[in-house]
């Protein structure tokens, strides 16, 4: 439940922020030359709750620790990942750009659990 429920919030975050940036923030965004990393922070968003969902129906019908592992450490990165980029937006300042790594991180081991769960059927 934690994926499919974290999945649909992160996915609809995802589309209410992008069309946030793409019409109210626009212009601001285009005036500090931030509008490509508030896409990117959008779009890897939709991402991370896109496999979250695929993580949610693949539980459904199979539980195990990998999997469930999986889902915190990809609902991490969907914060941590684009959250970074959306505070470098919002205050200017690109040391938030040294947590992104962080979020990147926690991405991939999500979906190398997923690879490990797909292996160990």
């Amino acid at each position: 439940k934690f994926s499919l429920f974290s999945g649909s919030i992160i996915a609809g975050l995802s589309i209410a922020l992008g069309a946030f940036g793409a019409h109210a923030w626009k212009d601001y965004l285009r005036d500090i030359n931030r509008l490509e990393t508030f896409e990117t922070a959008a779009r890897y968003q939709m991402y991370g709750g896109i496999i979250l969902l695929i993580l949610g129906v693949w539980q459904m019908q199979i539980s195990n620790k990998s999997l469930k592992t999986a889902g915190y450490l990809v609902f991490a990165g969907a914060v941590i990942f684009p959250g970074s980029l959306y505070l470098i937006c919002i205050t200017q300042n690109t040391l938030w750009g040294a947590v992104a790594p962080i979020g990147g991180l926690a991405y991939l081991a999500g979906l190398s659990l997923m690879a490990y769960a797909t292996l160990k059927q």
